[in-house]
């Protein structure tokens, strides 16, 4: 539905943009007659039921149910046309469609930092193509901000510590402001930007231009450098969950149930994984907030979104997911592979993993590489998720 716009409002350059005046129009307007509806009959009762003389006496006036009853269902059945009509509109501006293009954006004092799936990065500018799907997973490094270009009607505050998301779809080229409208520190006013609405043809020849890694090399890369292919194998014989397949799954977790992987969840699990401990696992990771930026957290994310589906020969499951449990061709019991089962740990196996930093010995820790992120630990920890 494309309305004309209010006035003072901003152009409308989305597909939600006239849904959104739409429903402001019917506010305003709601607002406009009552409120001149009520002015009048002020002014109305002022004058017919006025004192004509100090000994008059007004006549008692009987109740009406029928006036009563209007006055009740009426304004009832109005505001329930803008719930619903507000609760739709509100499910279509913050349920991103699947087929979206996704873009990573991190909130900074004071700046707004952009990369695409391609690996392309942007800072207070974002290149998007006109009649498609974008998706915005969002978070800060530091204080609350909030993600706003009027000419789309999207505003989305963006959490420490947490993901939040927008999308839109532009349906004209040019170029639109973004805000921060959250105050955020003495440069609020300074902190933004402009998106930068293409035909897809341009769009595809500006990501040809050159751009460094895809979100999911970088974090392939930093998964390595981290240690972390040290403990979470493919093969089921890691210290910790396989993660092939395992986004967007049900996980089983210690005393809580079930858990969908997501970005929040694989968030948690990496800045603070005794939170949720996947069942048939100990809790021996080590935590890496503060050690990895939020703009690493999503690359990690974005590598462990990309890995597919195990391999035909291995059956791997992570334990208690609600599936089957792990087994392998080889027909050794899971636990048995696993270097940290759940049974009792001989003290020759707790001499062996204490020997070294991390708690692996050297052929462990030359067979998954050392450390990284400037601490010793993290060579021969694993994810708890």
């Amino acid at each position: 539905m494309q309305l004309p716009r209010l006035p003072f409002t901003p152009e409308q350059a989305s597909t939600v943009s006239g849904e959104v005046d739409a429903l402001y129009t019917y506010l305003v307007a709601i607002t406009i007659f009552f409120s001149v509806l009520v002015t009048a009959l002020i002014f109305y009762f002022a004058v017919k039921y006025r004192r004509r003389s100090e000994n008059e006496l007004p006549q008692p006036i009987a109740g009406s149910v029928k006036l009563e009853t209007m006055w009740t269902v009426i304004p009832f059945l109005i505001s329930m046309t803008i719930f619903v009509w507000g609760a739709s509109l509100y499910f279509t501006l913050y349920r991103p469609p699947k087929d979206a293009i996704e873009i990573y954006v991190v909130g900074k004092q004071w700046m707004w930092k952009f990369q695409h799936t391609e690996g392309q990065r942007e800072i207070n500018e974002l290149h998007v193509p006109v009649g498609a799907k974008v998706k915005l997973t969002m978070t800060t490094e530091d204080v609350i901000h909030s993600f706003a270009v009027p000419a789309f009607r999207i505003r989305s505050d963006v959490v420490p510590g947490r993901y939040t998301y927008a999308w839109f779809e532009a349906t004209k080229t040019g170029r639109y402001h973004l805000f921060c409208t959250e105050f955020c520190g003495t440069n609020h006013s300074g902190m933004t930007g402009w998106v930068e609405v293409m035909e897809p043809t341009a769009y595809q020849a500006w990501l040809s231009g050159g751009g460094s890694d895809s979100p999911a090399a970088q974090g392939e890369k930093l998964f390595q450098s981290l240690g972390c292919a040290t403990c979470h194998r493919t093969d089921t014989q890691g210290r910790g969950p396989v993660l092939t397949g395992v986004f967007g799954k049900p996980q089983r977790i210690q005393g809580a149930g079930d858990v969908l992987a997501d970005e929040a969840y694989l968030r948690e699990s990496i800045t603070n994984p005794a939170a949720k401990v996947v069942e048939g696992f100990q809790p021996i990771m080590p935590s890496y907030q503060g050690q990895v930026s939020e703009e690493q957290l999503l690359q990690l994310i974005a590598y462990i979104r990309s890995l597919g589906a195990p391999d035909q020969g291995t059956t791997m499951t992570n334990a208690g997911a609600g599936q089957e449990e792990p087994s392998t061709t080889t027909g050794i019991a899971p636990d048995a592979q696993r270097s940290n089962p759940l049974g009792p740990t001989s003290p020759n196996q707790m001499q062996n993993n204490t020997s070294t930093p991390g708690g692996l010995s050297p052929q462990g820790r030359r067979s998954g590489g050392t450390g990284g992120g400037g601490t010793s630990q993290t060579g021969g920890n694993s994810n708890n998720r």
